[in-house]
């Protein structure tokens, strides 16, 4: 098939960058296919920043566009602005960094909240309206947003609206001593991003895009995800649940996922492989909760062990 050839061509090249990440590139690649985006909440150092860019260099024919977000950035710096051409006399569009098919949002939450909201139509609906006028963001537009969870100085806390646009949040994590030699081996002369080749077009990672929306997805696996994410919705240790939108973005991202591990269907350790890294980010616990040391990402686990799995 020749989308799964695609996906594992782009994993192989990720992975050729970004050593001992195997697992957590396939499903940030597998979030990109299902239309989602993805952050990256992890210790400065671990390969973030160049994760996204090896994506980007992976796949020939798109655009890449990277914004430092620092408590001065205006939403206009993302978004775009009319500048009025001294010539016409009229006002001219010049579109923002948004405009593109791979961003970048590094330390998103060093950010005014201010600032954070103009990625909301554009993260959730696909388009963005600016001075009153809509523009569409076709084609692949992936958010790619980083930040470091132990630095709270000049940082502002993201919202929940926020949180719920990200599709799936993750983490790369320190690799083993032997990988890391390796990096250091691999970088001794260039970085090997700089050198790195693409080894997809642009369509057919749209092909990629479109083929995973026909991977097979039973109606008891629908329902299934219905279970798990329904089953935040009443906890007393969970003061906000997960949305419908999370049910969403489970389902897509398994089917994208299935196709990089070579399945025409979905299988419920997928969606169990996936389900912390789609659903934990969204929830908000209690304050009895989180003064306990219970977290997100163990209430998932324990619902995955209460839910029953359909056969």
């Amino acid at each position: 098939m020749s989308a799964q050839a695609t996906a594992q061509r782009l994993e192989a090249a990720v992975c050729s960058i970004i050593k001992g990440q195997q697992n957590v590139i396939r499903r940030v690649l597998a979030c990109m296919v299902s239309g989602g985006h993805v952050l990256l909440e992890d210790y400065p150092g671990t390969g973030k920043t160049t994760l996204a860019k090896a994506i980007a260099k992976a796949i020939g024919g798109t655009t890449f566009k990277r914004v430092q977000f620092t408590p001065d950035l205006l939403p206009s710096d993302i978004l775009g602005i009319s500048v009025l051409d001294p010539r016409s006399q009229e006002f001219r569009f010049h579109p923002g960094p948004i405009f593109t098919d791979i961003l970048l949002a590094d330390e998103i939450n060093r950010a005014s909240p201010r600032t954070q909201s103009a990625l909301l139509e554009a993260m959730g609906e696909r388009q963005a309206t600016i001075e009153g006028e809509r523009h569409l963001l076709d084609g692949v537009f992936f958010v790619i947003a980083t930040q470091n969870p132990v630095e709270f100085r000049g940082t502002y806390p993201l919202p929940e609206a926020q949180m719920d646009r990200f599709a799936m949040q993750c983490a790369l994590g320190y690799v083993s001593e032997e990988e890391e030699a390796q990096i250091l081996a691999d970088q001794m002369e260039v970085h090997p991003v700089e050198v790195l080749e693409s080894v997809a077009n642009r369509e057919e990672v749209l092909e990629l895009m479109e083929a995973s929306k026909h991977v097979r997805f039973s109606a008891e696996l629908r329902h299934y995800v219905v279970s798990l994410v329904a089953a935040t919705r009443g906890r007393t240790d969970v003061q906000l649940a997960a949305s419908p939108r999370a049910s969403l973005a489970l389902m897509k991202i398994s089917q994208a996922l299935a196709l990089f591990e070579g399945h025409d269907f979905v299988s419920p350790e997928i969606i169990q492989a996936v389900a912390a890294d789609v659903i934990a980010h969204r929830l908000v616990l209690s304050p009895e909760a989180r003064y306990s040391g219970i977290t997100a990402r163990r209430i998932v686990a324990d619902i995955i062990e209460e839910t029953p799995v359909p056969v």
